[in-house]
Formats: C-alpha cells, sequence, structure tokens
C-alpha cells in the first residue's frame, strides 16, 4: 500500500513539474484570457438617404452670370494671383498667403497669422481659397458677398499687400502683356484696365479652384468611397452635432456663427463681425468655415490659435454644443475629416509665365 502511495505521489509530482516547465517554455499558455476593450472609433453604421440629406456633393463649377469663366479671363486672374508686383513692396502676391500649392491656405503650421507686404503681421489666419467662391460670404468676418468684391479691397489693407484700387490699376496698366490679356479677356472694356476687370479676373479664377474628393463619390453613392474607420468618423461627426453648422455642399461655409455657444470661449479677443457691423449681437461671430480640405489647412481658427485638429474638434464640441468628446472620438471624427481632402486642376496651381515690366511700372516702395 505504503509502495502505491509513493508511486501516485511521483506521478502527480511529475504533472505538476511538465505543467510547469510548458508555462515557461510557452507563455501565451498561461496568459488569461484578453478582456475586450471599449473600440479605439465608434463602429461604422450604414446612412440612409435621409441622414445624408444635410450634405451634397460639390457642384462642376462656380458660375456668375455677369463674369463668364472663359479660358482667358481664368489665365489672366492666375498670372495676377501670382504677381507679387501687385503688393506696394512687390515682396508678396495673393499666393503668398493662399498658396494653392498648400491647399489654399499660407501653409505655415508655425505661423498663427498670415504675413503680408514689407514682413507686416496681419491680423487673422488666412482661410483656405478652394471652394471659397461657393461659399455665402467672404471673410472671416463675412465682408463681402461675392469673392470677386473682396479681392481687391483685400489688397489694400495696409498688411496684406497695402496696394489701393489705383495703384493696382497703375501698375497693371504699365505692364504691356496684361494690357493684351485684358483686351482678350474683356473685350467690350477695349483693354483698359478697372478695379471692376481686376476684380473679375482674380475671381474668375478663384472659381475654378475646386477640389472633389472621395466625399462626393460616397454621396454619389458609391460606398466603397469611404473606408470603414472614415463611415465610423462620419457617425461620430453626427452624433456629436457638427452638422448643426457644418453642412451642405462644403461642409460649412454657409452661415455665421457666435464662437462659444454653450460656453464662452476662452481667452477671445477678436470681435470678428462686430468689427464690420458694429452691432452688439455680432461680436465674436465669424464665418463657418469649410471642412473641405481641413486636414491639410492648419493651424486653425481666425487667429491661428489651434495647431491640433483634434484638439480643436473637442473643444468645438465642448464650446459650441456643450457635448464632450473623448480622444478617440476625436480621431475619428478627424479620419472621416481626411476624406473631404481633394486637389484643384493641375493646371491651376501651377505658376504661369509672368508677362515682363514695362518701362512705367512702379517700383517697390
Amino acid at each position: 500500500m505504503r509502495s502505491l502511495l509513493v508511486v501516485s505521489l511521483l506521478t502527480l509530482s511529475a504533472v505538476v513539474l511538465a505543467a510547469c516547465d510548458d508555462k515557461r517554455s510557452n507563455p501565451s499558455a498561461v496568459a488569461p484570457a484578453p478582456v475586450a476593450s471599449a473600440p479605439a472609433t465608434p463602429n461604422a453604421r450604414p446612412f440612409d438617404p435621409g441622414q445624408l440629406a444635410v450634405f451634397a456633393p460639390l457642384p462642376a463649377s462656380i458660375e456668375r452670370p455677369d463674369n463668364l469663366l472663359t479660358p482667358e479671363k481664368v489665365a489672366l486672374g492666375q498670372m495676377l494671383w501670382f504677381d507679387k508686383r501687385l503688393s506696394r513692396g512687390q515682396d508678396v502676391s495673393c499666393n503668398s498667403c493662399h498658396d494653392v500649392t498648400r491647399s489654399g491656405a499660407d501653409g505655415v503650421d508655425a505661423a498663427a497669422v498670415s504675413t503680408g507686404t514689407k514682413k507686416r503681421k496681419t491680423t487673422r489666419n488666412a482661410p483656405t481659397v478652394f471652394n471659397a467662391a461657393g461659399n455665402f460670404a467672404q471673410g472671416w468676418d463675412s465682408r463681402a458677398s461675392l469673392v470677386e468684391e473682396l479681392v481687391v479691397a483685400h489688397a489694400a489693407e495696409p498688411s496684406t499687400m497695402g496696394s489701393d484700387a489705383s495703384h493696382l490699376v497703375e501698375v497693371v496698366s504699365s505692364i504691356p502683356g496684361y494690357v493684351a490679356s485684358f483686351k482678350k479677356s474683356f473685350p467690350d472694356a477695349k483693354g483698359v484696365v478697372t478695379p471692376e476687370t481686376l476684380s473679375m479676373a482674380l475671381g474668375a479664377y478663384a472659381r475654378k479652384l475646386l477640389t472633389p474628393s472621395r466625399w462626393d463619390k460616397f454621396l454619389g453613392g458609391d460606398e466603397a468611397a469611404l473606408s470603414t474607420e472614415e463611415k465610423a468618423g462620419l457617425g461620430a461627426f453626427m452624433d456629436a452635432s457638427c452638422t448643426t453648422c457644418h453642412a451642405g455642399k462644403y461642409v460649412g461655409g454657409a452661415q455665421n456663427q457666435k464662437l462659444g455657444v454653450a460656453r464662452a470661449w476662452p481667452n477671445m479677443t477678436d470681435t470678428g463681425r462686430f468689427e464690420i457691423t458694429k452691432q452688439e449681437v455680432d461680436r465674436g461671430v465669424f464665418k463657418v468655415p469649410t471642412l473641405r480640405n481641413v486636414t491639410k489647412t492648419g493651424p486653425y481658427l481666425h487667429d491661428g490659435s489651434i495647431s491640433s485638429l483634434e484638439v480643436l474638434t473637442q473643444m468645438m464640441a465642448r464650446y459650441q454644443v456643450g457635448k464632450e468628446l473623448t480622444e478617440g472620438q476625436a480621431r475619428s471624427i478627424v479620419t472621416f475629416l481626411g476624406a473631404l481632402a481633394g486637389d484643384a486642376p493641375k493646371d491651376l496651381v501651377q505658376k504661369p509665365d509672368l508677362p515682363p515690366s514695362g518701362p512705367k511700372t512702379p517700383k517697390p516702395d
């Protein structure tokens, strides 16, 4: 009996030792079953046409009946857009702050606000010019209705180009190549350069800077145009009530809104549209920007004070609609926003050959 007990104990010991050896050589054999963690992003879900009705695909063109987009006019506007001679110091062009090779913004992540002629700092961060012609108004403070109304007035500001309308006309009229181009673009004006024809040419060019993206294909019925993660982000975007302001063809750009609706926006110093209207109701009100190409146009806000799009997304939820987003939810929304990025026509984002100055072309101030 004693011999049988000894054998049994030896056998049991061998089994235990073998199990321990197996655990040491194969750690996964002893690891507890993993605990399911919450998904980093919300789950994707199907969207019916009713849910997506708040959006619309980008139009094929943004026309204006009294400013027909002829090839000659667009080409003229493109030359003017890149020409630094239009600024007083002849050191910056429209493209310096609205760089069409950098998604239509200034493309300087370290700069909160843009730099104008003679290295003067502007007061606001340059918004993208891409798709801007389709917005309901122009400028952070909606000071103009049409792009044609803004370009010459904006160039006159001391901190941007410092060129008033008369100086712009003087410069352009002194360049023979431009005079010839104005004759082709505006035959009724017989080549006479005016603030109006300057605005029309620059406006025609801006109206061609459209950036269709995968988002438009998705809205057109192509479910595969967006990834599972992007669809999940779209769901998070809608759940966070972002569509209250960011909807339509441009996912924004269709209204003015006070910055800080649910809570007062921190460190607000810019009076926004109040600067234009002097109406107290407009204090701190800005045009809601388009979110097309937003992942490529940082830093963000009118003052360029936010460099992280994830941080801005959380702040917008908190201060505009009174919701708190987790970091995962914010990342998911930003993933969706990446699907809104598109490219402008390649031939329109290249610097063209500019006509040489004439003998009477003004020198830099």
